[in-house]
């Protein structure tokens, strides 16, 4: 328990054999309850989840209600990372864990930071809290080269679908959220793929829940990516293009000053979807240039507009957090009282 509030870690795990009993066992001692979701494995994890499990359980005593800290769960077919999340979600909503962080099998998410990620969630301060490797130049320098241009633009994309203009890095995996996020935000029908942290996000601005960055290293050690990047890319900007229009549809269609956003949007959409036709048609280049151009520029301003519009109405949901003190990990299975201080920059 943490400042009175029960505290889970989800572990998502697929082949990570050699690594998941380690960022079980690692997992500091003020967390309660630790679902470890094992996502159709070809290797020794489930093995491995068990064993650990049933090593802990045995030395820890009954907390707050749960006779076991850590839970196996399998599924008996791979269905994703984000599929592996959702399991632990919903397990943890349905024991009404005040707070959920989320840490991945593979040993890469540093144990003795965790307190710095639930500590606003627990303070009152977001609902939903995930690390944000871009908001220090060091942490940056740890990222390898093409990591970090592919995580600009997804940042990029991920703040105009979602509506959270100051959050970066929204792929970082080291996230937390509060039960009341879990109960709001659709949870259920959540992305299952890699590209569900950007698809949660979208769900969270919908049912205008904070969200606040806070800074973490980047590291890298031992595990492989299972990411094809061939697909990922299609699939995720596929996803992200719909849940834009999905957000702009149900948050700001038919409510009172936001309804300016979807005539922005829809004025673009119409104007670009002019400049598609006059490409298409028959006519040659030279007499549809000037049209092309008039269209091109009157969609892109719309565009701009549709986007200053909807940064300057969301920018309450989000935030930037720099906690002020070392995070290391409480002694005695208790966490530290420390404040948090606010800096909000850009990227």
């Amino acid at each position: 328990m943490y400042r009175d509030a029960t505290v889970a870690v989800v572990v998502p795990a697929y082949n990570e054999e050699g690594l998941v009993g380690e960022t079980i066992a690692t997992i500091p001692g003020y967390v309660d309850r630790v679902y470890a979701v094992e996502d159709g494995s070809t290797d020794g994890t489930w093995a491995e989840i068990c064993r650990t499990a049933d090593r802990i359980n045995a030395a820890s005593a009954s907390r707050n209600g749960f006779s076991r800290r850590v839970v196996p769960i399998r599924h008996d077919e791979n269905r994703g990372v984000g599929g592996a999340i959702k399991t632990g979600y919903l397990a943890a909503r349905e024991d009404g864990i005040d707070v959920t962080a989320v840490m991945g099998g593979d040993a890469q998410m540093q144990p003795e930071l965790l307190e710095g990620v639930i500590r606003p969630v627990v303070e009152g301060e977001a609902d939903y809290v995930k690390g944000n490797r871009l908001m220090n130049e060091a942490h940056q320098r740890g990222m390898p080269r093409f990591r970090y241009v592919g995580n600009r633009i997804l940042t990029w994309l991920t703040r105009i679908a979602s509506g959270y203009w100051t959050i970066g890095d929204p792929q970082n995996g080291y996230t937390a959220i509060s039960l009341h996020a879990l109960e709001e935000a659709g949870i259920e029908d959540m992305y299952e793929y890699y590209g569900y942290c950007n698809d949660l996000l979208v769900r969270l601005n919908v049912a205008g829940l904070r969200v606040v960055d806070v800074p973490r290293p980047a590291n890298y050690g031992d595990e492989e990516s299972h990411i094809a990047y061939r697909s990922y890319i299609p699939k995720v900007s596929g996803m992200l293009l719909r849940n834009y229009f999905w957000r702009l549809r149900t948050k700001h269609l038919y409510e009172g000053p936001y309804s300016m956003l979807a005539l922005f949007a829809a004025a673009a959409t119409t104007v670009l979807g002019g400049v598609v036709d006059t490409i298409r048609s028959d006519r040659s280049l030279r007499e549809a240039l000037p049209r092309l151009l008039g269209s091109l520029l009157v969609g892109t301003a719309f565009l701009v507009g549709a986007l200053l519009v909807d940064r300057d109405y969301e920018r309450h949901l989000d935030d930037r957090l720099d906690p002020s003190v070392t995070e290391s990990p409480p002694a005695d299975g208790e966490a530290s009282s420390a404040p948090v201080s606010t800096a909000v920059g850009d990227d």
